[in-house]
């Protein structure tokens, strides 16, 4: 996958079911333009610059976004500004992680629900997958 400097990425976890989900629900598209959706099992030149970047994917997604990596609790601040304000999801995930502090406040229960899943369904963490 060719990727230029100044196009938008979502990178995630393409085989857990949550994130995989929260990706198709969140609306860039229509607010920001193009996207570009990875997953981070895949073995991207992407995918390497991050995990470089000193960023762990078990510990949460990262938004490439006007050449900023965001991870984690500040990827998903950034995704609720940046989202279309149309549809009920939408709405919802704005209300609620627009605020920075509730962000980083209530994203270690998210990662620990995605934790969980994975266990559940026997996937193994990104990490230790390759």
């Amino acid at each position: 996958m060719k990727i230029s400097p100044e196009e938008t990425l979502l990178i995630y976890d393409g085989e857990c079911p949550f994130c995989s989900e929260y990706v198709k629900l969140v609306r860039l598209r229509e607010s920001i333009g193009p996207v570009v959706l990875v997953n981070a099992r895949k073995d991207e030149p992407i995918v390497k610059e991050v995990i470089e970047a000193g960023f762990d994917l078990d510990e949460g997604m990262v938004l490439k976004y006007r050449g900023k990596l965001y991870h984690g609790a500040d990827c998903i601040h950034m995704l609720a500004l940046l989202s279309s304000p149309f549809g009920l999801f939408n709405r919802i995930n704005h209300l609620i992680f627009k605020s920075e502090q509730l962000s980083r406040t209530l994203y270690p229960l998210l990662r620990s629900g995605r934790n969980l899943l994975l266990r559940l369904l026997r996937r193994k963490k990104i990490n230790h997958s390759n």
